[in-house]
């Protein structure tokens, strides 16, 4: 499998934070607003993406690889990823097509394609971290799957300076998951979950935001697997996003030696 090492609140209502203001400079006010609204609006964010695509640079350290890469990436939701990692020149030298239920990966340099159907398993050997699909779309747009805490009252809610602080724990497995998010830009920042037994299972952070669709996006991401020591970084150099022209085109050439997985 060496093909793959070059790829990896709610109801609650605070009375207080209805007329509460926080500045950020002289003259300036951001209304706070309650824990359903909140998320409302986070995932109302999230969905209005509906195509994306980034250029940059990827980091991936693992206990079985440390690589770094210029890449490139194409989403469009709910269903299709494509990646390519280029070489100089920005030549293609190899590409992956991710489904909700399938995949091909092509090794350019071996003109050797494999395909296949995806499981957690073939997601962890390409992008090197354990993620399902549809939280691994929402890693490379930098954003965070809320819909689950929509009519779902936070444990805990509160505001730390310039950052709403919501935490979540699991009724099945108890595990507790904390985010902060940007009072101004409303643009998760920060995530932890955390187990029963104070163990970091999953960490993600967001930094150098910019607007884009009326969206924060941040060009910045870590993302980091703490129980299996698995961490992707990325840095975006551009990003554009729900534009016309945004395509996925994939296609193997003829002489292809193609090999089902």
């Amino acid at each position: 499998m060496k093909f793959f090492l070059l790829f990896y609140i709610s109801t609650l209502f605070v009375p207080l934070f209805l007329n509460s203001c926080i500045p950020s400079k002289p003259g300036d006010e951001v209304e706070l607003l309650p824990s359903e609204r909140l998320i409302n609006k986070l995932e109302a964010n999230r969905r209005r993406i509906r195509n994306f695509e980034g250029v940059g640079v990827i980091k991936i350290k693992s206990d079985i690889i440390n690589n770094d890469a210029n890449f490139r990436v194409v989403m469009q939701k709910p269903d299709s990823v494509y990646f390519t990692i280029l070489g100089p020149f920005g030549i293609e030298l190899s590409q992956a097509l991710v489904t909700e239920n399938d995949f091909v990966f092509y090794d350019a340099l071996h003109n050797t394609a494999y395909k296949g159907l995806v499981t957690d398993e073939t997601l962890q050997n390409i992008f090197k971290i354990n993620l399902k699909f549809t939280d691994m779309v929402d890693a490379f747009v930098g954003s965070v799957n809320m819909t689950k805490n929509l009519y779902k009252k936070p444990n805990k809610y509160s505001v730390d300076y310039d950052n709403y602080v919501l935490t979540y724990v699991d009724s099945l497995n108890g595990n507790k998951t904390t985010y902060r998010i940007d009072v101004r830009e409303l643009g998760i920042t920060n995530f932890v979950v955390i187990s029963p037994s104070g163990e970091t299972l999953l960490k993600g952070d967001y930094s150098d935001f910019e607007l884009i669709e009326s969206v924060a996006i941040p060009f910045h991401i870590e993302l980091s697997n703490e129980a299996e020591n698995q961490k992707i970084i990325i840095d975006y150099k551009n990003i554009v996003a729900n534009r016309k022209n945004i395509s996925i085109e994939f296609i193997l050439p003829e002489d292809v030696n193609l090999i089902s997985w």
